[in-house]
């Protein structure tokens, strides 16, 4: 059993600056064949018997990267959090490529209770094959205690070169979690502050500085190829006064993570976060008392905002006149009202085929505005029931590939969904569960007792969590407004 003493607790903190974000660009590079291999081994012992080729090539090749890591680093050192899994101290980065294998192993690893796991250096493929089929063997232990069943079977198998311990006491994830919410809030409340400023200027007839709006965009891309969670969170703060900029950061926000998951590289995750951003600058040209009326428009002042679109295209045309904008920025603008059928507005000539930015914007753009408060539209969905809508009604003019793609980014629950728990507990989504196959039990946030008593600032739980008799220990029943319960969404992501 490994020991999660203080020298490897503040080995975790000593590197946590360095390691977990910059990262040791070779581990980074052999960890994706190693989750390849053992998510590959793993699979082939729990389809074939342990003498079918398919499974001696599986072992042979996790084999083979282990030693290679164990040669370059002289140790391998293997840990598993709820989220994330470290090499040698070094993240792994999660990819659209990998996404599947690696949200089965921390499945696989959470389930048996192992948080540590080292390697030594002469294992072989009987090693493995041992210490595999010890993860994947049913148990009847306490959650806590699994890890001592997986240690058992390894004693018995002979195995000596493996070595496993549970989660370290020393919440290293959490160290890393706190320090990206940290700079999920400087990124956000940034971003914001450098939108009011661009829509500002251009409402004033003023210059603007595309060069902090681009930093911004940066630093949003960077913040969600990293670690996602914290800054979708914030999309939930939804500032009532300052909608229009906080608008276009969410849209931002969403639209980057969502063509993540759609496997676009880094430069296009960066031209289409710049034409989130831009997407209704437009509306910095439609008189204020027009986008802010409370009452119903008339069909002069319903011009006005139909003429956004073309509006923004116009204005991101004088900005590229004077500094460098790419060209899909001014398509978006103008395209993410059309509908994918092209009912929507502007009105068109002539057959067009949307950008498929234009319609990652769309469908971002329709979920934030459909669950943000407005002068104009004081009740809103939930956001459960705004994607719900997305998917189901086709009129709405979304595309449905897209739509399928957001779901599977916010899962059948959004981040900032309060639901009711079978315990009756009140819970805030946190995030969705990085097992795939748990779509409908994401992280949630429990927020009152089962009486109802609101608590602050509550704990996270995942809804996969099992009883000893096998029974999930919370399932969600239904999802409620929060203004029922004088709940401030928000404020339990800040």
């Amino acid at each position: 059993m490994i020991a999660p003493d203080r020298q490897t607790a503040e080995r975790g903190s000593a590197n946590a600056s360095s390691s977990d974000i910059a990262g040791d660009p070779y581990i980074r590079r052999v960890g994706r064949s190693f989750i390849v291999a053992l998510h590959g081994a793993t699979r082939a012992i729990r389809l074939y018997p342990v003498e079918n080729e398919a499974v001696k090539k599986a072992l042979d090749d996790l084999t083979t990267v282990t030693t290679e890591i164990l040669t370059r680093e002289g140790e391998f050192e293997l840990r598993v959090t709820n989220e994330f899994i470290l090499i040698n101290q070094t993240r792994l980065r999660l990819d659209l490529d990998n996404y599947a294998s690696f949200t089965q192993i921390l499945s696989l690893f959470r389930a048996a209770g192992v948080g540590v796991t080292r390697m030594m250096p002469g294992i072989v493929p009987r090693d493995w094959l041992v210490f595999l089929s010890a993860l994947q063997a049913p148990s009847s232990a306490e959650a806590e205690d699994r890890f001592v069943d997986v240690m058992d079977r390894l004693q018995a198998g002979g195995v000596t070169l493996v070595e496993v311990g549970p989660p370290s006491g020393v919440d290293e994830d959490g160290d890393f979690r706190e320090r990206s919410k940290e700079a999920a809030k400087r990124t956000y409340s940034q971003s914001v502050a450098a939108t009011k400023d661009v829509i500002n200027s251009v409402r004033m007839g003023r210059g603007v500085n595309l060069k902090k709006i681009k930093r911004v965009v940066q630093g949003i891309v960077d913040q969600i190829l990293n670690e996602e969670t914290s800054l979708l969170g914030l999309t939930t703060i939804r500032d009532y006064d300052e909608y229009t900029f906080t608008h276009s950061v969410n849209v931002c926000i969403f639209s980057v993570a969502l063509g993540r998951r759609l496997g676009l590289g880094k430069r296009q995750l960066y031209d289409l976060g710049l034409a989130a951003l831009f997407h209704d600058v437009g509306k910095s040209r439609v008189p204020l008392d027009v986008l802010n009326k409370v009452e119903q428009l008339t069909d002069t002042e319903w011009r006005f905002i139909a003429a956004h679109p073309w509006m923004g295209l116009l204005t991101l045309f004088q900005l590229r006149g004077q500094q460098e904008l790419p060209y899909r920025a001014m398509t978006v603008a103008y395209e993410h009202h059309m509908k994918c059928d092209l009912t929507g507005y502007p009105k068109n000539v002539r057959p067009r085929t949307l950008s498929i930015f234009s319609k990652i914007v769309a469908v971002a753009d329709g979920f934030d505005a459909a669950t943000s408060r407005r002068v104009y539209k004081t009740d809103v969905l939930s956001p459960a029931a705004v994607l719900a809508g997305m998917r189901d009604n086709p009129g709405r003019g979304f595309d449905s590939v897209v739509v399928k793609a957001f779901i599977n980014l916010l899962g059948i629950y959004p981040v900032g969904t309060l639901v009711v728990l079978d315990t009756f507990e009140l819970a805030i989504v946190h995030s969705a569960n990085p097992n795939p196959e748990a779509v409908s039990r994401p992280i949630v946030r429990i927020v009152s007792d089962e009486r109802g008593n609101v608590a602050y600032p509550g704990r996270n739980v995942d809804l996969t969590e099992q009883n000893a008799d096998g029974a999930y220990a919370r399932t969600i029943i239904k999802t409620e407004n929060p203004d029922r319960y004088g709940i401030n969404v928000g404020d339990y992501f800040v």
